[in-house]
């Protein structure tokens, strides 16, 4: 067989990673997969568009050709979970989770499903929020309950948006909240509680944890509740922390050059990276670099070919070099950002709550690629996978495919 044949004969049965759960398969919104469209529009390569009765603003998950994603149907009160198929965009199943004799008070950029689910190809896992309490759910791919389990109370002012991730044989929880907060793992077989960890300050938070291999060990590592810390994504134990630099957070951190990054937050905004070899308070001594009055709240940022890339919350665009933290640029792009950044095929994706996409070059120079839209508002954050952009707009989930 000659050595080129050979060479594409066995890159053409690598398969394609799925995103399975919050950020995709590196935890961090990026990835490798080939072949997303540059280009799109209301009817240009869009496979199939899926109406959904339920609102919200979890983003989708895909595995094994499902796509599952969480709603609200608010005139009933209703918390469900869609099954799509991947292929046709037809709806495969919809069960009723949970239905509530009120929906909670939340701010009005938040949704009563704004929890992203994770799975794992063979089960979903979801969470929503029965006032006053957080429940956590698990189900088969077929629509069929395995197991439903209470970590306890949860109060904020804000609503709830926590979403579950998945490590080894647990699902773990952030819980921050303005009382008794924690950081909870559950056996994804039984639902059994198998750690659960104290967080200070008792603060109200929204980002979902994410685990790292960093500085040589595993790392569970989370801002929120007027801290960032790094924890034994095993056991619970917190490993490091970092005070501040602000009070709340809801974005997530990624990780480039053997750094950590976050942006943040409320009512303070930053920009920062961290070491993540230190144990205890490394707050004077493990700061790589820090940037005051940058940075977003909501949307997620992305690391990628040595660079760090931030969208603020009303549209203003940054690149930093991870290394140093020195800004590259810093632009105009939209009018309001919800859903976070994605890195794929050396370009990078900003998607606005108008439900306009902007692609720009993964590079420190600035250079818009092209500029899409949906034709409908979305404030969630896209799934990339197989050649496919997954978006949850505001009444369809769309399928972006050339």
């Amino acid at each position: 067989m000659p050595r080129v044949f050979a060479c594409l004969l066995i890159l053409s049965v690598l398969p394609a990673a799925d995103w399975s759960s919050w950020r995709g398969p590196t935890n961090d919104g990026r990835s490798a997969d080939t072949g997303f469209p540059l280009t799109w529009s209301p009817t240009e390569n869009v496979k199939w568009k899926t109406p959904l009765a339920g609102t919200g603003h979890s983003s989708p998950v895909v595995a094994n050709g499902k796509i599952f994603v969480t709603g609200c149907v608010e005139k009933d009160r209703r918390r469900v979970l869609y099954c799509v198929d991947r292929k046709s965009g037809s709806i495969a199943w919809e069960q009723t989770v949970l239905t509530t004799s009120k929906l909670e008070r939340k701010h009005n950029l938040n949704s009563f499903a704004s929890s992203t689910p994770a799975t794992d190809g063979e089960r979903v896992y979801l969470t929503f929020y029965d006032e006053p309490r957080v429940r956590v759910y698990c189900y088969d791919t077929t629509g069929q309950k395995v197991w439903e389990k209470s970590p306890g109370e949860f109060h904020s002012q804000h609503g709830f948006c926590s979403s579950p991730i998945l490590y080894q044989n647990l699902v773990i929880v952030n819980c921050d909240q303005d009382a008794v907060a924690y950081v909870v793992a559950f056996d994804k077989k039984t639902g059994d509680e198998v750690w659960r960890t104290d967080r200070p300050n008792r603060t109200r938070s929204y980002c979902p944890p994410v685990v790292f291999e960093a500085a040589g060990r595993k790392q569970l590592v989370m801002t929120g509740s007027k801290c960032v810390a790094g924890y034994d994504p095993d056991t619970g134990k917190q490993l490091w922390i970092v005070d501040g630099p602000t009070e709340q957070f809801v974005s997530s951190m990624v990780m480039s050059d053997g750094l950590l990054f976050l942006t943040a937050g409320f009512p303070e905004y930053w920009v920062m990276a961290i070491r993540p070899d230190g144990n205890g308070n490394v707050t004077k001594t493990h700061v790589a670099w820090s940037k005051k009055k940058e940075g977003g709240y909501v949307p997620s940022p992305v690391a990628d070919n040595g660079h760090f890339f931030v969208v603020t919350d009303d549209g203003l665009g940054s690149c930093w070099e991870a290394k140093t933290g020195k800004l590259m640029w810093k632009e105009r792009l939209g009018k309001h950002f919800s859903g976070s950044t994605v890195a794929a095929e050396g370009r990078i994706y900003f998607t606005d709550d108008a439900g306009t996409t902007y692609v720009l070059k993964a590079s420190d120079t600035f250079e818009i690629l092209a500029k899409n839209t949906l034709g409908e508002k979305c404030f969630t954050s896209p799934a990339f996978s197989d050649g496919e952009i997954l978006f949850r707009g505001e009444k369809h989930l769309f399928c972006i495919r050339k």
